[in-house]
């Protein structure tokens, strides 16, 4: 009896179920890949320019606050923004003419109209203060008188506190002699300290963000009087605050946005990671 030749049934194609497997796992690899990279919005611009370099920057807005196709819904910092309000330009300006009326008010009320001085700008309010109110003769140390008038100022501060951009404490001196400039280490030095301790009395009793705070010291050289009497060196011994309102129209962004703009070198969009909060640990 011959013998039968077994048939192959097909038993060859079996590579083809082991080369399926492997490419899916690949599949799955680069999925997994992907989906744990984050893509830079300034390096996927620089390699659609590089094939194209006539394409024009379009932002695309996602969730009404966000600019970018790959933007990231929080504001660098890792907190979700997109259910803050947005704040428009009529309610900045709200903001610091009712800090302006309560300013004003404070002064009138404590009856330092004249050692307070307070002025409203376009975008902006501005308060000096006499020397006599917060500090004594060639001291930095603030007075008793001039910290309860600081509780008053925050008081009034606080409410416009997410419609300012930054509040700048500028620390002045008088000219002890007219005929022969101060010592510019000892001028420098106490006119920033001023303005240095009277920016650490808000920051430990004011809502305000800290990085809004700027201490400036002029010393003798911005003076609003002569320096002939100790009347006129009074006028000139003094401490001022410049409280600006944000400037949401500003394509450049705010004083943050701004520096952080500046020290990148690059857009405040693309250094938004940068100006985030370092994380602990």
């Amino acid at each position: 009896m011959a013998i039968k030749k077994k048939s192959g049934g097909g038993g060859g194609a079996n590579w083809m179920d082991t080369y399926g497997d492997m490419v899916t796992l690949l599949l799955c690899f680069f999925v997994l890949l992907y989906s744990m990279s984050t893509i830079s919005e300034d390096k996927w611009k620089a390699i659609v320019q590089s094939f194209n370099p006539n394409s024009i920057e379009a932002p695309t807005m996602i969730d009404g606050g966000n600019e970018g196709p790959l933007a990231d819904p929080t504001d660098g910092s890792g907190m979700d923004i997109g259910n803050e309000p947005e704040i428009t330009p009529e309610e900045v300006e709200a903001a610091l003419e009712a800090l302006f009326e309560a300013l004003q008010s404070m002064s009138q009320d404590s009856g330092a109209a004249e050692a307070i001085e307070v002025t409203r700008g376009d975008g902006y309010v501005f308060v000096s203060f006499a020397d006599a109110v917060f500090f004594d003769g060639d001291s930095a140390v603030l007075r008793p008188d001039g910290q309860a008038i600081l509780d008053t100022v925050i008081e009034a501060l606080n409410p416009a506190v997410p419609y300012i951009d930054e509040l700048r404490v500028m620390g002045h001196t008088a000219q002890a002699r007219p005929d022969r400039p101060n010592d510019p280490e000892g001028d420098r030095r106490l006119a920033s300290n001023r303005a240095v301790n009277v920016v650490i009395y808000i920051q430990e009793r004011c809502d305000i963000d800290p990085a809004r705070l700027i201490g400036v010291g002029y010393g003798q050289w911005r003076p609003v009087d002569k320096n002939d009497t100790a009347e006129q060196r009074a006028h000139n011994r003094r401490v001022e605050l410049l409280i600006t309102g944000r400037d949401i129209e500003n394509q450049l962004g705010d004083a943050l946005e701004q520096y952080t703009s500046i020290r990148t070198g690059g857009s405040p969009e693309a250094a938004a990671e940068a100006a985030a909060p370092a994380t602990e640990g």
